[in-house]
């Protein structure tokens, strides 16, 4: 394992969790931000955050630069809010922006200090394919279509450093949330999963083995890209 660290934010859990395995399959130290605790895997380190917490992301970006250098960041930390149009009200994005695009902003700017003493980085963002378009979705597709541009700034931004920048999009993910709302042989959940070209849901091993890719040193000519990882659904959407 090598003495490099990657920042995981919501990696205690479904896609996050996946990330910080195959990160540390990978041969990276990981640092594992989220307000859940979880048992530390060989070579994570948890530190709990709340990231609507401006100054505890601070904090805790200042006990990651006394663990050592960092090469890698996924902003992976997220929620949804399910609401119709005549539902949304300025309470769904004051709930929304502060997760799902400030806290990602901010780890990204500390990331950037970090990644410029090693002379390289990657960043990788994590949206969903609802920015493409998806019903009772209108402040949850917003903030991830927010990040998918900001990705794009910061890809023209960061390039000449040698920082890339780039998205990670899934569609429907078989996470513990997911599977809650829509019931394993449900009839929801089989017009979902007829809904994509593979037939199958994917998988947050799926997500991270895209995530994975964008991390490594190899993948220094991808920037501001954003990869769908859903099963064919965005063919012909994007």
């Amino acid at each position: 394992m090598s003495g490099k660290i990657v920042v995981v934010t919501g990696g205690s859990s479904g896609i996050g969790r996946a990330c910080v395995t195959q990160a540390l399959a990978a041969g990276w130290r990981v640092v594992n931000l989220d307000i859940n605790a979880c048992d530390p895997m060989e070579g994570e380190s948890f530190i709990r955050t709340d990231m609507t917490d401006i100054p505890a992301i601070h904090a805790a970006f200042d006990k990651i630069e006394a663990l050592g250098p960092m090469v890698g960041l996924v902003n992976n930390a997220g929620a949804s809010i399910a609401h119709s149009l005549e539902e949304t009200e300025a309470e769904d994005f004051e709930k929304l922006v502060p997760l799902n695009l400030i806290a990602p902003t901010l780890c990204a700017k500390r990331a950037v200090t970090a990644m410029e003493r090693v002379g390289w980085g990657r960043i990788v963002n994590i949206s969903s394919r609802v920015a493409l378009g998806k019903e009772l979705r209108t402040a949850y597709a917003a903030t991830k279509g927010g990040i998918a541009s900001m990705t794009r700034v910061w890809a023209l931004e960061l390039a000449a450093r040698g920082i890339t920048v780039n998205t990670v999009a899934p569609g429907p993910i078989a996470t513990e949330l997911f599977n809650t709302v829509n019931p394993p042989g449900s009839p929801r959940t089989q017009a979902i999963i007829d809904a994509v070209p593979v037939k199958r849901l994917g998988t947050p091993d799926d997500v991270a083995h895209a995530v994975t890719f964008f991390l490594t040193e190899k993948s220094g000519f991808m920037t501001g890209q954003t990869l769908y990882t859903c099963g064919g659904m965005t063919v012909g959407l994007g």
